[in-house]
């Protein structure tokens, strides 16, 4: 049985698997739009190896970390420019 972590995307509370990388907890939950392009254009991971980067989302504060590259730790607080498209893709797990 695989552990989890609780992270908070958006402000919204998920489970994640322990060991799974960021990219992969939000497509998990629901979020399909990581940042917008300068057009507005909803962005997601698409190589999934840090080439891309495309899914650049804030961590902790830290803006344009790539999420394919980095595992989900407890606590950690990630946000999306995407949040307007994202709207009731994580669900709040209280």
């Amino acid at each position: 049985m695989t552990k989890t972590v609780e992270i908070a995307v958006d402000g919204v509370r998920i489970a994640a698997g322990e060991g799974t990388t960021v990219a992969a907890a939000l497509m998990n939950a629901g979020v399909v739009a990581f940042r917008t392009s300068r057009t507005g254009t909803p962005r997601g991971p698409l190589c999934a190896m840090g080439i891309c980067h495309e899914c650049r989302v804030t961590i902790g504060g830290v803006p344009h970390r790539r999420s394919c590259m980095i595992t989900v730790a407890p606590g950690m607080e990630i946000e999306t420019a995407g949040a307007a498209e994202n709207a009731g893709g994580a669900e709040n797990n209280d």
